[in-house]
């Protein structure tokens, strides 16, 4: 083992009787003082389908962790369910928690002085909360992924989460009877996992991997399946050798390696949320980032993979199609990824590849062929115009309509727009605005899955819009544009817009403009009130306080 552990400190430290004393009683024996440290951040919670077999793995990362020298150390980090806080105010805790997670590993791993960690996590924010830590931390490194759920089925279809929240809009037209939305509600989701689609829990695992600090093959594992437990026993072990060798969380976390992992995200059809993930992981990594990275790498990298919300399969279907790695290898082969990127096992990315062919299989269609993709570009456009200059984030792929003028439906909550979808007082060419959900208005940036799935189920995805300074979930889809900044709480364009204004949305042009005269807006922004917040004790009005623009990430150690 290095001669500067950090765990050294204390176990042989000045205080060294009473800090021995200590990790005696938690198991350590004569032998255990001179081996590294090694947390195991376990994100293990029953509140959650994502979660709940993570014990497990837990216990698995702590056997490998054992076997290959080092002393593992368990400790929990929390989860909320985005699934089913989504659509109410809990909802608004939901991007909290991704820096609360990271706050709680990178305060363990430093008051213990551990020589490495090991993070386990399975719903939207544990996967960008530890990374955020462990770029913070820059000790060795893993992350490991809970794993994903597998489809669950009704006549012969396969059903996700989001497949409840498209009937609920469908039964709200009487597309379907109620008996229908109880049969889909009740198989969507068969067991443990992380949602099935790519949706952002597979977005992000998958471009961890992508990343280098994940094993590859893992990100596409279904929770319940013997494998998930074997990697992780690996992962234990891979990352112990990491201690021996000093391999850094900051060696593997590069610019060049961040833009592997957004050229996977785009290759894959990943989630919105990327966008505004890896904007906050690269400031904690100290790497140059901006919006606007995202749009030249998005008109460089095609959309391979044919995966929910908008596609067919699931994750467990590209999986056994070859997974992540043949993605890579497919990018690798084309120049839109760089090969000589550092992995955490220590081999670059172009040597964890050099045995996968060049293109997929013929006896799948899950992973398109190179000359035949899904589309030509990514799927991922930054919109800039007058409603955002600081930019926006939307899905462009696959809109009938990318292009759309017509009148605001205004809103100053989720709520309230849903309400208005669900009574039919949405028409063809509205343009919907819910604003105030931005990252300090809400505060926290709650995702509207809600509406956008409302506005789906009612079978208006192609001809309304709907922009909003919030965010949105992986599994939406649509001419939907969120991460509008400035937000409406500090004075965005957002904030100024009335009903019956007319916008337009442009997703070939990259435009989002509110059709209004220059002089008109100036004068409504002086007669613009900022509200008042609307917490004022807790962790949401700390958050509201310290949290930046979306477009830099929403972070909240700006200095």
């Amino acid at each position: 083992m290095p001669d500067n552990l950090r765990s050294q400190t204390i176990t042989q430290g000045i205080a060294r009787s009473p800090n021995r004393a200590m990790l005696r009683a938690v198991g350590f024996e004569d032998a255990d003082f001179t081996k590294p440290i090694v947390g195991v951040a376990s994100a293990h919670s029953t509140i959650t389908p994502c979660n709940m077999g993570i014990a497990p793995l837990a216990m698995a990362a702590e056997a490998g962790i054992r076997a290959a020298g080092g002393m593992p150390q368990l400790f929990g980090t929390i989860t909320v369910s985005d699934g089913i806080s989504m659509g109410t105010e809990g909802m608004k805790y939901s991007l909290v928690s991704r820096d609360v997670i990271a706050d709680s590993i990178e305060t363990v791993c430093h008051a213990q002085s551990m020589d490495g960690v090991i993070a386990i996590g399975g719903c939207d924010k544990n996967m960008p909360g530890a990374m955020i830590a462990m770029a913070r931390l820059n000790i060795p490194a893993i992350f490991v992924y809970g794993g994903t759920i597998k489809p669950g089925h009704l006549n012969g279809t396969d059903l996700t989460y989001v497949s409840v929240s498209e009937a609920v809009g469908q039964y709200s037209t009487n597309e379907i009877e109620e008996s229908m939305l109880s049969a889909i509600e009740r198989n969507a989701c068969p067991g443990a996992g992380s949602c099935g689609g790519m949706f952002t829990a597979n977005t992000m695992s998958a471009a961890f991997e992508a990343m280098g600090m994940s094993l590859m093959y893992s990100s596409t594992m279904s929770a319940v399946d013997s494998e998930k437990a074997e990697n992780t026993t690996l992962a234990g072990k891979v990352l112990v050798e990491a201690i021996r060798n000093q391999i850094l969380p900051r060696d593997i976390m590069t610019r060049d390696s961040i833009e592997n992992a957004i050229s996977v995200i785009m290759a894959v059809g990943g989630s919105t949320n990327a966008v505004l993930h890896f904007l906050a992981i690269a400031h904690s990594a100290g790497v140059p980032l901006t919006i606007d990275d995202f749009e030249i790498i998005r008109e460089r990298v095609p959309v391979l993979c044919d995966l929910k919300p908008s596609g067919r399969y699931v994750a467990t279907d590209l999986h056994r199609a070859g997974g992540i790695p043949q993605v890579m290898k497919m990018l690798l082969a084309h120049g839109l990824i760089h090969g000589d990127c550092l992995t955490v096992t220590g081999e670059t990315i172009a040597e964890r590849l050099k045995d996968i062919p060049a293109e997929p299989r013929s006896d799948q269609d899950v992973i398109r062929p190179w000359s035949n993709p899904m589309y030509a570009t990514g799927h991922l456009a930054i919109l800039k115009g007058n409603l955002a200059t600081e930019g926006s984030v939307a899905k462009i792929t696959g809109v009938k309509h990318p292009k759309m003028t017509g009148p605001a439906r205004v809103f100053e909550s989720e709520e309230a727009c849903l309400e208005a979808i669900l009574a039919n007082k949405i028409n063809a060419g509205d343009v919907l605005v819910i604003r105030y959900e931005g990252p300090k208005g809400g505060p926290g940036m709650r995702e509207m899955l809600a509406p956008t799935s409302a506005i789906i189920g009612a079978g208006l995805g192609d001809s309304v819009g709907l922009i909003t300074d919030g965010r949105f979930s992986g599994g939406t889809y649509g001419m939907v544009v969120g991460h509008i900044a400035p937000e409406a709480f500090v004075g965005g364009t957002i904030a100024l817009v009335q009903e019956g204004d007319e916008i337009t949305i442009n997703a070939h042009a990259r435009s989002l403009q509110l059709n209004v005269p220059e002089a008109e807006l100036e004068q409504r922004r002086a007669n613009w009130k900022p509200p008042a917040p609307r917490y004022t004790r807790g962790v949401l009005a700390k958050y509201a306080k310290l949290v930046s623009t979306s477009s830099l990430g929403a972070v909240t150690d700006l200095s």
